[in-house]
């Protein structure tokens, strides 16, 4: 699989960011990324750990800990990245909302759903609401 992303430092929050190393297409899939499994039994051992801005709510009783690039896409109340759950397969796939020119950052929406405004405590967003 060819993976269009490049590691580099975010135009708008000036931190670590995911940016397209080539022009993308509307609905490509950018990446695949295979999943850790945290019981929540034992993922308060991340609450003081950087890990912790990594994780993605799984299901009632598990986080999931992304490999790949997954845990370094930025959020915005913008996105121009979406991704899904797989549960069969352990994966989220990451998905171009829109065509994404090369060299344009990378961002999805943490609350899942790209149209929810809901506020996010505790993260940079590019403060686009």
């Amino acid at each position: 699989m060819d993976i269009p992303i490049r590691v580099g430092i975010s135009p708008t929050l000036n931190i670590r960011g995911l940016i397209a190393s080539r022009d993308i297409k509307k609905n490509e899939v950018l990446e695949r990324c295979p999943i850790i499994l945290i019981d929540h039994r034992v993922d308060t051992a991340f609450d003081n750990t950087v890990l912790k801005r990594y994780c993605f709510e799984w299901t009632k009783s598990h986080s999931a800990l992304l490999l790949g690039y997954g845990s370094l896409y930025n959020h915005s109340y913008t996105p121009n990245v979406r991704y899904h759950f797989v549960y069969t397969t352990k994966e989220i796939f990451f998905r171009a909302l829109r065509p994404i020119k090369e060299g344009e950052e990378l961002f999805v929406n943490y609350n899942g759903d790209p149209a929810d405004q809901t506020t996010i405590e505790g993260y940079y967003t590019d403060g686009k609401h």
